[in-house]
């Protein structure tokens, strides 16, 4: 009975024992349960127990044995729960927040600019809804019925049910424009800032959604001279007093005559780069004159008024100020971008 002794006294020893460390617990485990432990000894030493002791001796050595893991199992638990209590104990509520700080988005910082710089000449801010019908997306802005736009693969429509009961997520903010020239007195000067949606595939030079600020002035005598002037003093106060504009002839349904419009390439001072493709140019924007039909659709008499509108990309723009090599980063809310403004 000297086995059963020693199991007995083992038993009673796991019952009992108060592991204090992670080093007391692995040293007890090695002693009992390692290669050359007691457990292994005694399971040795059972091999040659009389074959009528073996079952009471047996069951002896599967308590022996499920006691020293319970007793491992708990000292575990005991000592994750104290260190996480050590944890809470040494976190003081009334200390002072870590030294970092939140930082200002950079389309934020640079909408907040344009709305500067247009504010200084009278403009005003005017928002309106993401979703919206085919009146003010497309057909108030003279997009003929066929054109591409209204094509599912352009744009996120919600309900498509062909003509101007389409409903979609915005493609620019232009049917902003249309819902201030319906319900606002002339003259009009306004901004119109938001997000747009457009279906296109997601990479580093484009993406699903952008942000856009679109702008409008509709008054007696508006002339294309004017419109150029507005977006001269954009330009210099935008990106410097040096600043070289130029205007492109292009289309707008809803302009004309349509212009896209570029700056002196900021980095080559308009010798030719990677930025500007060797063209010392880089586009910033697209404006023209309202066209007369967008005019009558918003019941306002072209032959008394007359005005301009533009848009700019608000990343287009943070990507010429910070030099932002991909779209996506914009969205991402990646603190180490972040940080960096």
């Amino acid at each position: 009975m000297q086995l059963k002794e020693k199991i007995d006294r083992l038993l009673d020893e796991a019952r009992k024992i108060k592991l204090a460390s992670e080093e007391e617990a692995e040293k007890y485990r090695i002693r009992l349960l390692g290669k050359k432990g007691e457990m292994n000894a005694l399971f040795e030493a059972f091999k040659t127990v009389e074959p009528e002791l073996k079952k009471e001796i047996g069951q002896s050595l599967n308590q022996l044995k499920n006691a020293v893991q319970e007793s491992l199992l708990k000292a575990k638990e005991g000592l994750e729960q104290s260190a996480r209590n050590a944890e809470a104990d040494a976190f003081d509520l009334t200390r002072p927040v870590e030294d970092e700080i939140g930082h200002r988005h950079p389309l934020s910082l640079v909408r907040e600019e344009i709305y500067r710089i247009f504010g200084k000449i009278g403009f005003d801010i005017s928002d309106g809804p993401e979703i919206e019908d085919d009146w003010h997306l497309f057909t108030a802005l003279n997009f003929s019925p066929e054109h591409p736009a209204r094509d599912m693969q352009d744009t996120f429509f919600v309900e498509k049910n062909g003509g101007v009961d389409d409903v979609a997520l915005r493609t620019h903010t232009s049917s902003v424009q249309i819902r201030v020239m319906n319900s606002h007195k002339l003259p009009i000067r306004t901004l119109c800032p938001g997000r747009v949606y457009r279906n296109e595939a997601v990479s580093a030079r484009a993406h699903c959604f952008f942000h856009q600020v679109e702008g409008l002035y509709v008054d007696k005598g508006v002339s294309y001279a004017d419109m150029r002037e507005v977006l001269l003093y954009f330009a210099k106060e935008m990106f410097g007093n040096d600043t070289r504009i130029r205007l492109r002839p292009s289309y707008f349904p809803f302009t004309e005559p349509s212009a896209e419009m570029d700056i002196a390439c900021s980095i080559c001072g308009g010798k030719g780069c990677a930025l500007c493709k060797g063209t010392g140019w880089v586009e910033i924007l697209g404006c023209g004159m309202v066209d007369p039909n967008v005019l009558r659709n918003c019941n306002i008499n072209p032959e008394e008024y007359s005005g301009f509108a533009f848009g700019m990309g608000v990343e287009r723009i943070a990507n010429l100020l910070y030099r932002v090599n991909d779209l996506r980063l914009f969205s991402e809310n990646d603190k180490r971008f972040l940080a960096q403004f």
